[in-house]
């Protein structure tokens, strides 16, 4: 048995949209480092980074995160619990998706203590969507039967849950999916450099 908590960043492998006159994969790469920045800085936990795409996208976040950090490829159909496999064994494996980069390290840490006792434990995203995701492991079996994404709607956890507190759910937090979404951004706290960079600069 092994009390490993590993943290996972999940990065698409190429940009899907930017804010007007931003470059769509120089964004997600902002958007990705910061939120590796902020997971890096967490105490007594494992960082790693998954990327759905190929070796050159690997290759690209590799280049930004710190030496000795496992950085691999994940399969864009299942890249969550796919994430969770690859980092080898653990007592609880979190996936946050890259596009939080003001996420508060605390929401990280009380999704950890949710999977001592739940299968699942959820940061849900303001758009009806998930920021991050942890899962206890073992995997249960109805987990890996549903292989939830980001994009899997909370309702559905609930769902298809087994028992009542397999599932848990922590405070809520926001993504970067679209321009409204920039509003949410403190200009006054500290962090998300990146990204703040490249609103500054068109």
């Amino acid at each position: 048995m092994t009390d490993r908590r590993v943290v996972v960043v999940v990065v698409p492998g190429h940009g899907t949209w930017a804010p007007p006159g931003r470059d769509p994969d120089a964004w997600r790469l902002a958007l990705a480092e910061d939120t590796y920045e902020v997971l890096a800085a967490l105490d007594r936990v494992e960082v790693a980074v998954a990327v759905a795409g190929d070796d050159r996208a690997v290759a690209e976040m590799s280049a930004l995160t710190w030496p000795g950090t496992p950085t691999y490829a994940v399969d864009p159909a299942r890249p969550v619990l796919h994430a969770v496999e690859l980092a080898g064994p653990a007592a609880a494996v979190v996936a946050v998706s890259y596009d939080v980069p003001d996420l508060p390290g605390l929401l990280i840490g009380k999704l950890f203590r949710a999977l001592a006792h739940a299968d699942v434990a959820v940061t849900p995203a303001e758009d009806g969507t998930v920021a991050a995701i942890g899962v206890s492991v073992p995997v249960a079996d109805w987990v890996g039967e549903l292989a939830p994404t980001f994009d899997t709607p909370l309702a559905e956890l609930e769902a298809r849950k087994p028992r009542r507190h397999a599932v848990a759910v922590g405070p809520g937090w926001h993504r970067l999916r679209s321009n409204a979404d920039l509003a949410r951004l403190d200009p006054g706290l500290e962090g998300w450099d990146a990204t703040r960079s490249i609103l500054r600069h068109s």
